[in-house]
């Protein structure tokens, strides 16, 4: 019994009489865990981050495009004026006839063309209005530079 209690006593004076050693070494664990917490908070947020109108451009690159059917093209004038084919429209008509030329419904695609000098907001008005009658595969027309 008395050994118990001298040997007891002992060791808690040698542990009370050292002092502990400073732990010299970082922990990176919670630095990993926020650093993963951040790569996918980006990774879920980045294609959000985008912002644009949704149309349907040619790319250069592709080739023929297989349908039967000729694309519908809409064209604005320097004056505003907008043509569907060669046919003269007002903006109020737009949709209307370009849904009786359309084969497909609002399938089909839709090639708007814009003088350079033309007001870009006509043109935007024109895309905006094809947009809204439900027509998504609206591409721009453009030339390539010598």
């Amino acid at each position: 019994m008395g050994m118990g209690v001298a040997s007891g006593g002992g060791g808690g004076r040698r542990r009370r009489g050292r002092k502990k050693a400073v732990m010299s070494e970082i922990n990176i664990t919670p630095m990993v865990d926020v650093m993963l917490v951040l790569l996918i908070i980006f990774m879920v947020a980045a294609p959000m981050m985008t912002a644009g109108v949704p149309i349907d451009l040619p790319r250069t690159a592709a080739g023929e495009l297989s349908s039967q059917t000729q694309p519908i093209t809409v064209a604005v004038t320097p004056e505003g004026a907008i043509f569907v084919g060669e046919d003269p429209v007002s903006e109020a008509d737009l949709v209307a006839t370009v849904s009786q030329q359309a084969v497909n419904g609002t399938e089909d695609r839709i090639f708007l063309r814009g003088d350079t000098t033309a007001n870009y907001g006509a043109v935007m008005r024109v895309m905006g209005l094809l947009s809204a009658g439900g027509y998504t595969k609206i591409g721009l027309i453009t030339q390539q530079e010598n």
